[in-house]
């Protein structure tokens, strides 16, 4: 799977561009400020309806536009397909495959595979939960574009569940219709089961492979393994992969919680609270890996995931957005072996001499809002 074409009207720097690219490695060098990384993050929009830079699709459409225009062509077993998504923020994006509308934008989904590594992948073993749980939906829906869908629901039900617990903390003592609570806390156990065992067995099928991928990256030695583990806001439920268990469990844990959420005006348990615990040998990553230590296991996480994708048959499209820079050189060496035979390789630097040997191919030079391929 690769991109071949990729065009762009008002999505981020750009009023219009139109780049051409290979199979293999493509690098994108420019100085900071110069847009490279904005095409980089077209073609991962385009993957994946979101952005590795901005939680809201405000920043993506250009100052002064109103909606922006993501356009490519995707070469997949030989056959091309031509995937476009409009950007409309504030109302409802629109998406089209050769030409014909699809009835919601998520059904894009699938139809092509990124990986992107990037800077802010630090946040990933550093961060707040929220960025882990986000790493996991994405590939999620990914692997089974469905499970989108899931987690829409469960966030259109935990919005108005939430809604409807704030208000409670709003009457001031009034009596409250419990029987609406039950009404939705039925809704948000079924979907929240669904997801939950999903990235269960997702951190089941990723875990191995972050194993091998950070002792490959980081030269670690056979006590510093990688570790993955969900740790759920359901206690006793980590192991469990029944759906119809965890249901019951999630279920009887609002119970128990009930009191508590309708004092605070919060939903307190589900997978909006879980996370995916990240260790190295015997201590968490979080506040004892050092900071080459933490770069790897970000590394890892992002190849373990291209490599669980690239198992189901269709290599994604591989990202590396400005990293080499942020790597010594064992590890740059160590990643460019590591990803020299990604069917399509997108790479992006502001210091040509950053890139490593092997990952010279397509050359692009970016500057003053204009891409140009240099033969080298």
């Amino acid at each position: 799977m690769y991109v071949s074409r990729l065009s762009l009207h008002d999505f981020r720097s750009y009023e219009e561009v139109e780049v051409t690219f290979e199979p293999g490695a493509n690098v994108l060098v420019g100085a900071n400020g110069q847009g490279k990384t904005n095409l980089v993050e077209a073609v991962d929009y385009l993957a994946s309806l979101g952005s590795h830079r901005v939680a809201t699709e405000g920043p993506l459409v250009r100052h002064g536009a109103h909606r922006a225009v993501v356009r490519a062509a995707v070469v997949r077993a030989g056959r091309t397909a031509v995937l476009e998504v409009e950007l409309n923020p504030g109302r409802s994006n629109r998406a089209q495959v050769n030409g014909s509308s699809l009835p919601r934008a998520r059904e894009l989904l699938g139809l092509l595979r990124c990986v992107v590594f990037a800077p802010e992948d630090l946040g990933l073993v550093k961060g707040e939960p929220g960025e882990r749980r986000r790493f996991l939906d994405t590939l999620l829906a990914s692997r089974a574009p469905r499970l989108a869908g899931v987690r829409a629901d469960y966030d259109r039900v935990l919005k108005q569940r939430t809604t409807l617990l704030r208000s409670a903390v709003n009457r001031r003592g009034a009596p409250l219709d419990l029987s609406t609570l039950d009404v939705w806390d039925d809704h948000l156990v079924r979907a929240g089961a669904e997801l939950v065992t999903a990235r269960l067995d997702l951190v089941d099928a990723l875990a191995p492979y972050v194993e091998r991928v950070y002792a490959q990256v980081s030269a670690a030695s056979t006590d510093d393994v990688a570790i993955l583990a969900y740790k759920s806001s359901v206690p006793g439920t980590e192991k469990e992969r029944d759906r119809t268990v965890l249901a019951d469990a999630f279920a009887a844990e609002l119970g128990a919680r009930r009191r508590d959420e309708l004092e605070r005006g919060v939903s307190l348990v589900g997978p909006h609270r879980d996370d995916l615990a990240l260790s190295i040998g015997d201590l968490p990553a979080r506040g004892y890996a050092s900071h080459g230590e933490s770069w790897s296991l970000a590394l890892a996480l992002r190849l373990a995931a291209y490599e669980l994708l690239r198992s189901q048959g269709d290599d994604p499209v591989l990202v590396l957005d400005d990293v080499f820079a942020e790597l010594d050189v064992d590890r740059r060496d160590r990643l460019a072996r590591r990803v020299a035979d990604a069917e399509q390789l997108l790479v992006t630097a502001a210091v040509a001499a950053d890139v490593p040997a092997p990952l010279l191919g397509a050359w692009y030079d970016v500057a003053d809002g204009q891409v140009r391929r240099v033969h080298r």
